[in-house]
Order: C-alpha cells, then structure tokens, then sequence
C-alpha cells in the first residue's frame, strides 16, 4: 500500500509540475486594479502597530540606553535578541496556514460536497476560485511584509523607509524562492542592497512613486509563484491540508531568511572588515533541490532599474 501510494503520489506531482505555468497563466493578470486593491488594503492593515516607538520603549524598559530607532544599531545581538523574542517565528506561519486551509476549503471543498451529494449544484464558480487564490496571496504578502517589517524594526531599521521597502521584498523574495536559480538571485539583491545601505548611498532617483511600481511589479511575480506552488488547494479532500501547510512553511522560510539577512546586516554595520567576505549570490543549503524551471528567479533590484531607480545589479 505504501508503495502504490508512493507511485500515485509521483506521477501526481510530475503533473502539477508539468500544468503548473499554464494553470498560473490561466489566472487574471495580478497587476489588475481589483488585486491591486486587495494587497493595498491587505497591506495597509497587515503594518497597523508596527511602531518604532514601541520598540524603543520596550528596549528602555529592558534598560537599554536607547532613545531612538537608529540607536538600536549600537547594542548587541544578545541585547537585540532578549527583547525581539521569538513569538513571530510561529505566529505569523499560523496566520498564514488560516488563510491557505480557507482558500483550500472554497478552491476544493465544493468538490466535496459534490461527491456527498451527487450533483454539481455546490461546484465552486471560477470566480471563487480566482478570488480565493487571490485573497489568499494577498493575505500571505500583506503577512510577509508585517514580518520582515517587525524583524527590521526590532535590529533598528525603518520599513517605511524607500530604501528599507525594497529590502523588505528582497527578504520576502528571498524567503519564497525555491529552486537554485532563484535563490540565488535573491540572495544577491539583498547582498548588493545590503552593500548599498552599508555604504550610504545616496538615493537620488530612489521615491515613493518608484518604489510603488517595484511593489507592483513583485506583487505580481509573487503571486504567480505562489499560485504555482499553491495548485494542490485544488485537490479534493487534501486541499485544505496542502493550502495550511503550503502556506506555514512559506511564512516560516519568509522568517528564517528576515532572521539571516538582518542579523548579517546589523554585524556588517558595526563590524566593517566583514565587507569583505560579503560574497555577491552566496545563499546556504535551504533544502532540497527544485528545478530551476519550476520557480521563476525574481529580481527585485531588476525591477527597481526598470521602473526608472538607480541600477544595482
């Protein structure tokens, strides 16, 4: 029985694997006004709380002598580390898992019915698979965005910063990427961003408006990758399970690389010599192997160049 299991179980995946790029293709264009709208408001409630001067005062009643959010920069990781905790390396893979089984229950779950049933009365309509693909990659972003937004905060950087926004979808794309190619592309946006930062560069062309259609673009190339890796929430029976489980080890990835890429950041700022082992596209075992035509690479800083900022690459 394990065996036959094992056998179904390959020959499924290599034809999600196989359907993958047309089934996301299929979908409406993410970069339409009715996506945009969702992820903004998605957005927009996902940072409420997310204060500088909370942080400040939490590490002043851990006693230490702070008195704004760049002097966070001058502590050490252990003082860092006993006030930012580790609550969000769960809460938030939680809070995506909700969204991913929901989607999973309207993408798969009329199916279900159907079967109980014997009719097609209850079948979900396109429309509420589309809506139920998107709402949940706007949930999951606007959720990413809080996270990496919180870990930045917490290590003395400002999210709502230009600058500090494209860090924030560098981190995220990172946090995503699957196969090798895209890791590694990911990895040197935030290495040559972080070069950037570490050097104060100055930002001349770098605006509000700018930034705005980066996030619009990488919003758009998101939300094809986790569609593509989202398309097992269309299975009957198993949907739910795949869309709370998809989504956990999304946001616990998206976590893991905030974690690795801000502490290497805030070392980097006040150990200077360790610029010089800043390896451009270096990116550490994250697992198994993907092929590389099963995630596009993503390149934030590419779409910085394009949208008219300054070319990093």
């Amino acid at each position: 029985m394990v065996s036959r299991g094992q056998e179904i179980a390959a020959k499924g995946a290599h034809k999600v694997s196989a359907g993958a790029r047309g089934a996301a293709d299929a979908l409406p264009d993410w970069s339409g006004a009715a996506s945009q709208s969702i992820r903004k408001t998605v957005g927009r409630v996902s940072r409420a709380g997310l204060s500088s001067k909370r942080v400040v005062a939490r590490h002043k009643k851990c006693g230490h002598d702070v008195a704004s959010l760049a002097d966070l920069r001058r502590l050490d990781l252990q003082q860092i580390d006993a006030v930012r905790g580790r609550a969000a390396n769960w809460y938030y893979p939680a809070g995506a898992a909700l969204s991913g089984a929901g989607a999973g229950l309207v993408i798969s779950g009329g199916q279900l019915v159907i079967a109980a049933s014997g009719g097609a009365a209850a079948a979900p309509s396109g429309g509420a698979i589309v809506g139920a693909f998107t709402a949940d990659t706007a949930v999951v972003l606007g959720l990413a965005s809080r996270a990496v937004g919180q870990v930045s905060l917490f290590y003395g950087y400002d999210p709502e910063e230009p600058a500090e926004k494209l860090f924030v979808m560098s981190v995220v794309n990172a946090g995503t990427a699957s196969s090798a190619t895209a890791k590694n592309a990911a990895m040197a946006d935030i290495s040559r961003l972080t070069q950037a930062l570490f050097r104060g560069k100055t930002w001349k062309t770098l605006n509000e408006a700018v930034v705005a259609r980066v996030s619009t673009q990488f919003a758009k190339a998101f939300g094809f990758r986790l569609t593509k890796e989202g398309l097992g929430k269309a299975v009957p029976a198993v949907g739910i399970l795949v869309g709370g489980t998809l989504n956990w080890t999304t946001m616990e990835g998206i976590v893991d690389a905030a974690e690795m890429a801000y502490r290497r950041r805030f070392l980097l700022e006040k150990y200077p010599h360790l610029a010089d082992e800043e390896a451009s596209g270096s990116v550490p075992d994250a697992g198994p192997d993907v092929p590389d035509d099963a995630d596009e690479a993503i390149s934030v800083l590419g779409e910085l160049a394009e949208a008219g900022g300054p070319d990093l690459r």
